[in-house]
């Protein structure tokens, strides 16, 4: 357990010291400013570009939710981007370096090991997540004068499920293809096939290809019913995801 803590400390104070305290933090940054700014002024900007093309065009006038439907957009997509190229070295990155040699040698487990990083990293990314909505909030709030909460951070939350399991992702295919760049391009096909399976009914009410749907219909304020089945499939999936990703790499040569 004490070398676990040791661990965890070393994977904090390497979020810390490296590029991955500004990548992150600085793109959900940017569109937690941009997007209520856009989502107020777009119309606007369309009207004076375009002139007399928009003139019978009757837009309607922009809400405080389609702020929240431009922030879970851009976390469904920019960010889960991110999300996938960031991590694709999360264990390999270590074995090249030879600091997962180092660290193993210092009785800490394989599976401990992996299931660390997971959880280290899944904490950075939900304390960002939830500082940048704060910020995109009270943006909001400025913008549009209103900006009830409930409907966004219900959204929020959903998406951060598909967070977790695209990190659980990264993390498995990082352990089978030694290449960071190689692992990225897993993730991002998988990426796809999620989005492509989304325009099936069934795949979108029960499994996590619904989310980013049904997370975007929270933010519209249209429901405030979480969707149970792509939540638990998601959840299912990650934990499943992360014990593979523990027992293969238990089983690896360094």
């Amino acid at each position: 357990m004490r070398s676990s803590w040791v661990f965890a400390r070393k994977e904090i104070r390497e979020i810390t010291r490296t590029w991955r305290i500004y990548v992150l933090p600085s793109i959900l940054l940017l569109f937690a400013i941009t997007g209520p700014v856009l989502a107020k002024y777009t119309p606007e900007l369309l009207s004076a570009v375009a002139g007399s093309q928009f003139a019978t065009l009757n837009l309607p006038k922009p809400t405080a939710f389609d702020s929240y439907g431009q922030w879970v957009k851009n976390l469904s997509q920019m960010a889960s981007f991110a999300i996938i190229v960031i991590y694709g070295g999360i264990v390999s990155a270590e074995r090249r370096s030879g600091t997962a040699v180092l660290v193993l040698s210092k009785s800490l487990s394989r599976v401990a090991f992996v299931l660390v990083k997971v959880v280290v990293q899944v904490f950075y990314v939900a304390v960002l997540l939830v500082g940048a909505t704060f910020v995109t909030w009270g943006t909001t709030a400025v913008v549009f004068g209103a900006a009830p909460g409930a409907a966004l951070w219900s959204a929020v939350f959903l998406w951060l499920v598909a967070a977790i399991l695209y990190l659980s992702l990264m993390t498995l295919f990082s352990v089978l293809i030694p290449s960071a760049a190689g692992a990225a391009g897993a993730g991002l096909g998988t990426f796809m096939v999620l989005s492509i399976a989304s325009l099936s009914k069934g795949f979108r009410e029960y499994s996590p290809a619904g989310i980013p749907e049904q997370a975007a219909s929270l933010a519209s304020g249209a429901s405030m019913e979480f969707p149970l089945w792509p939540i638990t499939s998601s959840v299912v999936l990650s934990v499943s995801v992360v014990a593979l990703a523990a027992a293969i790499f238990r089983r690896q040569e360094l």
